[in-house]
């Protein structure tokens, strides 16, 4: 159990750096670049932790497989997480971290009208809980910063589908999360890499500097700045946070189920911001702290109603 608890305290520090970490270094490396590299490492990293836990039998064909990870790919680092990055570029790293770690109730949702799955009565609650927290925080009849809470909401909104479709991609594969994650990220680095070429190609660079939308991504960068200046920096965020988050994270699930190792997104929301105020300096309004206690709650119910669950579908086998 001590084991057990200290996986979930590493990987719940991990995640709630997670935004401070990469707000660190805005204007060093370009978002799409770092999100490039952090996801690469990232899948390096966790490629010992699947091989020790043995090879599993695939129970479709490779390239089935393979399909599946390019499209997990394409939905977490293509999208989800270059969204989060230019959300860290134009919001406060405590915003972007709480409405984030709101993507479960977009998993919820996108699993009762894709999956059909039921919402529990607690569900609902925490449903409804967390959709109040998002529009206390966002303010909609005081907008200050409406690009970067799209973006972070939009992050989270495709993270929560990348959820719902990694779950089916772990039935179709065989993998289990762990691998799921690592093919994932390795896919999605792959597919990111092709694109970040292309925006090199004179032709494609010249046409995306004429309009503004796709400026910033004109001749977007592979290796610039990358030195021993930045290498403590990029070791955390690319193995540490990346890697090791995910690693730890999925051990914990592995040691004491989802329950429990889940209790890392329901501490985020409360630790990342206060980290962001610690480290970075960064204010927190009023709105956005009762948004988190009520967030806060409704993670709480959450766990609650998910350790329920496992008890019933214990007793009834």
């Amino acid at each position: 159990m001590k084991k057990t608890f200290l996986y979930v305290l590493i990987s719940t520090f991990m995640f709630s750096s997670m935004e401070i970490s990469l707000k660190s270094v805005q204007g060093v490396f370009s978002p799409i670049q770092l999100n490039l590299i952090r996801f690469f490492i990232g899948g390096l990293v966790l490629i010992p932790i699947v091989v020790k836990n043995g090879k599993q039998s695939l129970l479709t064909s490779k390239w089935k497989s393979l399909g599946v990870f390019l499209l997990t790919g394409f939905l977490c680092v293509v999208v989800s997480m270059t969204l989060f990055q230019l959300a860290i570029m134009y919001d406060e790293a405590s915003t972007v971290a709480v409405l984030f770690s709101c993507n479960p109730v977009f998993a919820l949702l996108f699993a009762f009208f894709i999956l059909r799955e039921k919402i529990s009565r607690l569900g609902f609650i925490s449903l409804v809980l967390s959709i109040i927290g998002l529009l206390v925080i966002v303010n909609p009849a005081n907008l200050t910063n409406p690009l970067g809470i799209s973006l972070a909401l939009g992050s989270a909104l495709t993270f929560g589908l990348y959820s719902i479709v990694s779950r089916w991609g772990s039935q179709v594969t065989g993998q289990n999360g762990l691998a799921t994650t690592c093919y994932t990220f390795l896919a999605g680095s792959v597919e990111l890499l092709i694109l970040v070429s292309i925006t090199n190609i004179s032709a494609v660079a010249n046409y995306m500097n004429k309009v503004e939308w796709l400026k910033p991504f004109a001749n977007t960068p592979i290796i610039h700045n990358i030195s021993m200046n930045y290498f403590w920096i990029l070791l955390f965020i690319c193995v540490c946070v990346t890697g090791g988050g995910f690693a730890f994270y999925f051990l914990a699930m592995e040691r004491a189920g989802v329950s429990i190792a889940s209790i890392v997104f329901f501490i985020k929301p409360g630790l990342a911001p206060i980290l962001a105020m610690i480290l970075l300096g960064e204010k927190i309004t009023i709105n956005t702290w009762i948004g988190i206690v009520i967030i806060l709650i409704g993670s709480v119910i959450t766990f609650i109603g998910s350790q329920m669950e496992q008890k019933n579908a214990a007793l009834e086998e």
